[in-house]
């Protein structure tokens, strides 16, 4: 099951948008940052979204998100299952060292993979490699499966794979676990500033 809470409200309405039940359907749009937002629980009550740096992050940006929280997915199919959005749409933030505490922060749909030999030609670099759990945790402020270009300690440049222009709406990680936003692919594009390039190939089992 999912939970879907509005990214932050506008000043007029501090109290975000809060829907039990599948990631379908839209409760908005966001302007301006709150302290946070609630859900529904089977108990009744309302629990507070955890607050990752993410979120707080894109308090007052104008981004226009939501806040889908699901459980803790095992797979990369199993999320896109939870959210109820196609794997194609569910991008993963990949932190890459082109060098000596140097990385880039590559966003890859689901069901595809980084092609090197572009993604080097692209950088101008010769070697790119990934970081150890510590030193992506250490350049980045986040714990492997939670990495994210906002609130990251260190905004490092951000690759958009191409294909990602060919959908509406994405999905991306928010910090936390079984945390995502979902975001128009564009607004995302844009307000990372991102280098749009072709960077990656459907996967493909033997």
């Amino acid at each position: 099951m999912s939970f879907r809470a509005l990214g932050p409200a506008d000043s007029e309405s501090p109290i975000p948008c809060v829907r039990n039940g599948p990631a379908s359907g839209s409760c908005g749009s966001s302007g301006t940052g709150t302290t946070g937002t609630t859900r529904s629980t089977s108990s009744g009550r309302e629990k507070l979204i955890e607050k990752t740096p993410a979120l707080t992050a894109l308090d007052g940006s104008g981004l226009a998100f939501e806040v889908i929280e699901t459980e803790r997915a095992t797979s990369a199919e199993e999320s896109a299952e939870f959210q109820g959005i196609e794997l194609r749409q569910l991008l993963r933030t990949i932190v890459i060292r082109r060098g000596e505490n140097d990385y880039v922060f590559v966003l890859t749909p689901g069901g595809r993979n980084i092609e090197w030999g572009k993604l080097r030609k692209h950088l101008g670099v010769s070697r790119l490699s990934l970081p150890e759990k510590e030193e992506a945790t250490q350049a980045t402020g986040y714990e492997r499966g939670a990495i994210t270009p906002f609130g990251s300690t260190t905004a490092w440049p951000v690759i958009a794979d191409a294909s990602i222009e060919r959908e509406e709406k994405v999905a991306i990680g928010g910090g936390g676990h079984g945390v995502n936003l979902h975001i128009r692919a564009g607004d995302l594009i844009d307000h990372l500033k991102a280098d749009v390039v072709d960077v990656t190939k459907e996967t493909t089992f033997s």
